[in-house]
């Protein structure tokens, strides 16, 4: 169990900090609605170690920054919904620069194809498909062999995903839309793609295939709520 401090081990904590910080002044911060401690059962006021982190954040915004409350209340409440602290310390907390999503793959990972060639057979046994599953994904147009019958990297990976979700009942005419989509998004790209030519349309390629996977990305993990 996390230990929690009583207002005099929490002075004992910051004064070497803050010498005038006293008793009244913590409970007026907290009358103010900068701090909500924790109450025992017989009404003392407890604090945790990020209760202790929140008073030192007002305390040097108040010796350091001169903010006055009203703008310590905003900065707090920012901090609360997950705003960043900024380079310049005299500024409120910031929207955080968005991070590169690990479970999106770049542009040039999904343009590069494994030298792979499989045969029907293979592809089946290797995803762990019966033949009915296999060939109702080649009706729905999942899967897709090359003009000599064969398989690639990506027909694999389209195989074993398939063969997870039927694990869980849906079929392969449940995952049509997947392709639907998926066609939209590519015809989206080739689109925005027609006015580029050369190098400039392998980098703006690159650009808009990570663009449409990390919105697809987002939008899924938007709205999962298992």
């Amino acid at each position: 169990m996390a230990v929690r401090l009583t207002i005099g081990r929490l002075l004992a904590e910051l004064t070497g900090e803050f010498p005038d910080l006293t008793p009244s002044k913590i409970r007026f911060l907290e009358s103010e609605g900068l701090l909500t401690p924790e109450r025992t059962a017989s009404g003392y006021r407890t604090y945790s170690a990020a209760d202790v982190e929140r008073l030192r954040y007002i305390l040097t915004a108040q010796r350091d920054r001169y903010w006055p409350l009203r703008v310590i209340k905003e900065a707090l409440d920012a901090l609360d919904r997950g705003l960043a602290e900024p380079d310049q310390p005299d500024r409120l907390p910031q929207v955080p620069a968005p991070g590169a999503d690990p479970d999106v793959p770049r542009g040039t990972e999904l343009r590069t194809q494994q030298a792979l060639s499989l045969t029907g057979p293979e592809l089946r046994s290797a995803a762990g498909l019966d033949r009915g599953t296999f060939h109702a994904l080649e009706s729905y147009g999942l899967l897709e062999p090359d003009p000599t019958g064969h398989f690639d990297a990506n027909d694999l990976q389209i195989a074993t995903a398939a063969a997870r979700l039927a694990a869980h009942g849906l079929e392969a005419r449940h995952l049509r839309p997947f392709r639907t989509a998926a066609d939209r998004e590519i015809g989206l790209v080739q689109q925005a793609l027609s006015t580029h030519r050369g190098v400039a349309r392998d980098d703006a390629a690159t650009e808009l295939l990570t663009a449409c996977i990390a919105l697809h990305v987002a939008l899924v993990k938007a709205r999962i709520d298992l």
